[in-house]
């Protein structure tokens, strides 16, 4: 069993998450609207254009996604998606383009004793996000490469 991150958005899961499969290389499928429920009722509250349910598989992972009614979105708290990048140059490119608009800086990229840069963020669709390169230290953390 492996768990499954599961983003909710306020009318833009569409748009959010085509920003994230761009960003990160990931591969959207099974995409739900609610244009596409059989009957009114199984529709969720909103337009045909919102999202009922949205997967996007990232590496091994899979990152799903829905919209929600004004009256049941709640703000993400609590957690951050982690993405560990491969390289310096692969950090730096998702810091660049997250951080557009973002609605808070939580910390700017910064080296730590376990990692050659770390930066938390929360984008502008209000998802947190922890990005973390060991680089070099990876061995030192006991981590190995």
């Amino acid at each position: 069993m492996e768990p499954i991150i599961y983003l909710t958005f306020k009318g833009n899961c569409l748009e959010a998450m085509t920003h994230y499969a761009e960003t990160l290389g990931g591969e959207i499928w099974g995409t739900l609207l609610n244009a596409d429920a059989p009957n009114p009722e199984s529709r969720m509250p909103g337009g045909d254009d919102m999202v009922m349910n949205m997967a996007m598989t990232l590496g091994n992972a899979t990152l799903m996604a829905s919209d929600n009614s004004d009256a049941m979105y709640e703000k993400p708290q609590g957690f951050r998606v982690f993405i560990p990048p491969k390289s310096r140059k692969e950090f730096d490119r998702i810091y660049d383009i997250f951080s557009k608009e973002a609605k808070a800086i939580d910390m700017a990229p910064v080296e730590t004793f376990w990692a050659e840069r770390f930066a938390l963020l929360t984008d502008k669709y209000g998802t947190p996000w922890m990005l973390n390169y060991e680089g070099s230290k990876a061995e030192a953390a006991g981590q190995g490469a």
